[in-house]
Parts: C-alpha cells; structure tokens; sequence
C-alpha cells in the first residue's frame, strides 16, 4: 500500500511507535520557530533543561505580535529572546522585518522536513510541502533540546481540488469553502492533504494561506506537494537548492475525501463569530461596513497585495471605513515601495501598519463599539479584536478591498479592475539584515541573558497525587477557545511571561469572578463541552490556570494542542463517556477522583464522583502511555529531567 505525503515525511522522522491508529509516535524535528508573546515562556523553559545548544537543523525566533510598546515589558521580553538565541544558536528576527510564518515561508521553509512552532499557523509552511504543525512551547523547547516531538497518529484527509479559480475568487475562499463543509471539528484528528488538477493552479503563497486556515479545521497539519510551482518559488527566493519533489503515491489510502470545485467558488465570507460560520457574499448582502483590515499571516503575500494595490489603484477608500494594511514582511513592504504599488495603497487612502500580526491579535486598530469589521484574517472569535460587541467578518483580499471603496459588503467580482496580469515575480528581492545568526558556540559562554523585571519564574509542578478533591469551579460549553481562557489583546500580551499576573484575566470572558474563586478556594476542576481549548497553541492557557490551582478539566472532548498543553503542564484532561452526565454537574459542585493516580497509571476508567448531587460518573483518561507519564510527573519538564539523568 503506497504513502501519502504525510506519511512519507513521517516515515523518514519516526523515532518512537508506529504509525497506527491510537497510538502515539514520536517524530525527529528539523527546524522550530517561536513567537514573542510564546517565545519568552519556550525559552525559560529551555533554560530550564540544562541544554547548551539546540540540536536542530534551524530554530527561529520571531518578535512580531508584541511590537506595540507603550512599556517596558515587550521591549525587556525581545532583549531576553535575542541575548538567549544568541547564545544557545537560534537565530533572531527583528521586529518589523514581519510575521514568522510569512517569513519562515519565504526564508526557511523546506519541503519534506518537519518543523513545530509555538503558534497555531505554523502549518502555513505545508504550502511548501513541510510537515509543520502548531504546539505548546514546552513541546517546542524540548525538540529545541534534541527530544521528539509526540502526537497521536493522524488520519489522512485528502481534498481533491478540480478546476481553477475565476478572477476575484481566492485561496481564501478554498478555505473558508473547507471550513463550511467539515466545521471547526471537522479536522481533529487528521492531517489534510491537497491534490488533484487544481493543485498545479495556486501559487506557493495561495497554498500557505489554505493550510494556514487549517488550523481553524482542528487539524494537525495540512500540506501540499511540492513540485515545480514549489521549485519556482524557491528558485525566486534564492533556494532552489532547498527543492525537493514530493507528492503522494498513486496508491496511497485516505481515510475521508472531499472535492472542492475551484472553478465553481464565488467570494464568500465568515460571519461572526466564528470560522466555520461561512456564506457567500451575495447571500449576507449589502451590510455597511466601519473597518477594513488586509493582512495576517493568512494574506499579508506580496501576491495578495499586489492585487490589492491594482484594486485601490486610482480610487480613494470610502470616507466611512477605516482601512489598515499590514504587509506580512519586510520583503514584501520592500517590494511594493520597490514597484509602486505602495504608492498605490497610500495614495487611496488606506492607512498601511507594521509588518506584524498587529490587529489579528488584538493589538491594536479595534472596531469602534457594535462595528462591522472585515479582516482577511484566520480568527474572528467574540472579542478577539479588542471590542466585545464588535462583529468581524473573515474574506479575501479582494472582497476586503471591494468593501473598502463602497462602504458595504461588495462581492469583487462586480469591480472593473484586471488582476489576470498579476504574477509572482521571477526573483524576490532578498534581505536578510533584520535577521541575526546566533554566536558561534565557541563565544557562546560569554554571552550574558538579559531579564527584565517582568520575566516571572515558570509555575511550580507537583507529583500526580492519589486523590484530587475540588469544587467545579467553572463550567463552560462548546468551543471554548484558548481567547476564552486566556486572552490575548495589547492590555494584557505584554505580560505572557508573567504567569502571577496573567491570571487576573484567566477565564474572566467566561466568569469574572474566575480568579477570585480560584484564590478563594485554592484549587479546581473545569467542566467543558465539546472541543474545548480550540484556537491558539498558547501554553499560557493550561499554564495560568495550573497556577490558579486547577487540577484537571473535565469535557465532552479537546482540542489536539490544548490536551497536549494541559497534559505538559501536569493538569489531568478527561472526557466524559456519557457525554449526557455534563448537564448533571453544576459550578461549585464538590467533586472527587478518587484513585486518580492509580487509574492514569494502569490506563483504567476514571471515577468522578459529585459529592453535592450524591452521583458517579465514569470518564476516559484518553491519554497515552507517555502522557500518563507526564502527569505521573507533574508535567513535561519534570519528567524530561527525570527522564535525561
């Protein structure tokens, strides 16, 4: 039986387990990257392991979400990043020179390799043709370390693109068209390939923003095949070397398969609040619209701006819309100055911002109050962009731009502007001076790390006990996101390496009482819905509530980075076999695992028992034999230093 591609690079990077279903298999990691507002948490915890030097092939670190400094915080948090990659030999973008993922895909990227990074949309780079997938930064400082990367085997999706895309219909459609079919969950557990004729018609920068939305499916990864559009865009960037051909084989089995029809898509649209909430544009109508938003990691490509620049070319921006237009890197900025097409963007109107995530994650540019905002962003969840009645909207480039002329939701299609014309260019202009090569490991003993005052220790871990009695201290429905738990915004970004204080916030969208309780009654257990911790892969939100005492969480079912993230911070996650004993439970309840030590270790059923409605229930631990292990610990680092002696 022949491969696919994921399973091919999985094959070549498997060093624990096999690939079958329900179990866990540990993969070699060739590069990493982090994020500041990540970053300063992943390499605490990598200093915490004692290793000199990271083993991988490449590790970057990218300043990029907290670029807004109106204190000291970010500006201490970027100092402690470029001391530590300088001396442990990773290398360090500067802040400005853009978002990771746009430049990790145009710099680093390589097809057929792995990379994990301590973002969510770390799987932009499977539109190279790498098996790139988001994870909590503890995950990411030990393959920093040289350890494995575990995830349980996925299962494959194939989507069979036929067609090509009409003018004014983008990748963004493809993925908000996925999105519509299989949901939010519809990805869990799988790993999403592209293929068919349709492939060979979308650029490398049209397949990153399709896999970076897969994020938004649940799923491990997605990925494209690399093959000469691949080698065109690495031949452009001055790395044709780093080509290699890779697709899957004719043969190879596919556990579930969707067709999308390019050439049948129109512009469609997600609609508050949520990714999956999709509908054509035609279908919403005429709603007037306050901001506009281009940019992202999803669509801040040269590709997406040049078409744009082509729309706005010679026209001025509606006086009622705020427009904002964030290039994704320094290349990309450098290159439309470079063409004019900046001058184009500016001369409309449109307000243009850094080269950082900026907006998406709410630093910076909220809608004014009940503002309709369309952002061609990947996250449009309940006030995720700064204001809480705001509703956002997710679209294309294209659709965003049509809006930003007429003042309401406008399908492209009806502009009179050419984009047929607009190509990739045969050759990027390079510059790589806003990046700095560590120090050689031979100066690496002299370099001094930097600490600012905001820079608090990592919480403190114990041992699985035998027993956990506490009360339900939070009860939340379906598709609680980690923007639930753990919010992002410029208030509050600053501090993610200040655990103490973050958790004043934990929870407060939920219940604003969250931290007092928690402090109140000194530990916890949160009932959940269905995929809870869906979203971000920030480790902040299982690593603010083990500080806030939260012992485990009980659900209907998890999110994939967040179960990983909740298990590496020794909070015990489990399910609930009978889905209907949810509605049985109440918030301060007084609950009981008994024996919870002994049945994580033999893999059994777990008991909860209600001691307030005299009930019992009976949960999956649904975790592996290494995961186990991890909680038996209190946590990934403790059982990586007990497992590294």
């Amino acid at each position: 039986m022949g491969m696919t591609i994921a399973q091919k690079i999985i094959s070549a990077h498997l060093v624990d387990g096999e690939m079958k279903q329900g179990q866990d298999i540990g993969l070699k990691i060739d590069q990493t990257l982090t994020q500041d507002a990540t970053g300063t948490m992943a390499y605490l915890e990598f200093e915490a392991m004692g290793v000199d030097r990271v083993k991988t092939e490449r590790s970057v670190a990218y300043i990029d979400h907290n670029t807004l400094q109106t204190g000291f915080e970010n500006a201490d948090d970027h100092r402690f990043i470029q001391s530590i990659c300088k001396k442990h030999g990773i290398y360090y973008s500067h802040p400005g020179n853009g978002i990771c993922h746009q430049i990790h895909l145009e710099r680093f990227s390589v097809p057929g390799k792995t990379l994990i990074g301590s973002d969510s949309h770390t799987p932009t780079c499977g539109g190279m043709g790498m098996l790139a997938m988001g994870a909590g930064g503890m995950d990411v400082a030990v393959a920093m370390g040289g350890g494995a990367y575990y995830i349980p085997t996925p299962k494959m999706l194939r989507v069979n693109l036929v067609g090509k895309l009409r003018p004014f219909v983008s990748a963004k459609d493809v993925i908000l068209e996925v999105l519509r079919v299989l949901s939010v969950k519809g990805g869990v557990g799988y790993i999403v390939e592209y293929a068919g004729e349709g492939v060979k018609t979308l650029s490398v920068p049209e397949r990153a923003t399709i896999t970076n939305m897969g994020a938004e499916l649940g799923a491990s990864t997605s990925i494209f095949p690399s093959d000469e559009v691949t080698r065109q865009f690495l031949a452009a960037q001055g790395r044709e070397n780093d080509f290699t051909p890779l697709e899957s084989d004719p043969d190879a089995v596919y556990d579930k398969e969707i067709t999308v029809d390019l050439s049948a898509l129109e512009p469609i649209a997600a609609m508050p609040h949520s990714p999956d909430n999709v509908k054509k544009v035609t279908e919403i109508g005429q709603i007037k619209v306050d901001q506009v938003l281009i940019g992202s990691c999803t669509n801040s490509s040269l590709l997406d701006m040049l078409k744009v620049a082509e729309i706005l070319d010679g026209k001025t921006v509606n006086p009622n819309v705020s427009v904002g237009i964030a290039p994704g890197s320094k290349q990309v900025l450098y290159m439309l100055s470079q063409c004019g097409a900046l001058a184009k963007l500016i001369a409309s109107g449109a307000r243009i911002l850094e080269c950082a995530c900026g907006p998406c994650i709410g630093m910076g540019q909220a809608p004014n109050s009940a503002g309709v905002s369309l952002r061609t962003f990947n996250r449009n969840f309940e006030g995720r962009s700064g204001t809480a009645d705001a509703g956002v909207f997710l679209v294309s480039p294209e659709t965003a731009a049509a809006a930003a002329l007429t003042g309401v939701l406008t399908n492209p299609m009806e502009l009179d502007a050419d984009l047929t014309t607009i190509k990739l260019p045969e050759k990027f202009v390079v510059n790589d001076n806003s990046i700095d090569a560590p120090a050689p490991a031979d100066e690496a003993g002299s370099v001094e790390i930097l600490r600012g005052p905001n820079i608090k220790p990592f919480p403190k871990t114990e041992p699985l006990g035998e027993v956990i009695s506490a009360k339900a201290i939070l009860k939340v429905g379906d598709n609680i996101t980690t923007d639930h738990i753990m919010p992002a915004g410029a208030k509050i970004l600053p501090f993610r390496s200040n655990i103490p204080y973050l958790a004043n916030f934990c929870f407060t969208r939920c219940d604003e009482q969250f931290p007092e309780n928690c402090k109140k009654y000194g530990k916890g257990i949160i009932i959940g819905g269905e995929n809870y911790g869906q979203g971000s892969s920030r480790e902040h939100a299982a690593l603010v509530p083990l500080h806030l005492g939260i012992k485990a969480v009980v659900a209907k079912s998890f999110a994939r980075i967040h179960v990983a993230n909740l298990v590496n911070a020794g909070i015990v996650p489990l399910t609930f076999k009978n889905p209907a004993d949810y509605d049985s439970i109440d918030m301060f309840d007084d609950l009981e695992l008994p024996d919870i030590r002994k049945a994580i270790e033999s893999g059994s059923d777990v008991v909860l028992v209600n001691k307030t409605k005299n009930q019992t229930y009976t949960l999956n631990s649904a975790v592996s034999e290494r995961s186990a292990d991890i909680l038996l610990s209190g946590g990934l680092l403790s059982y990586t230093r007990e497992n590294s002696k």
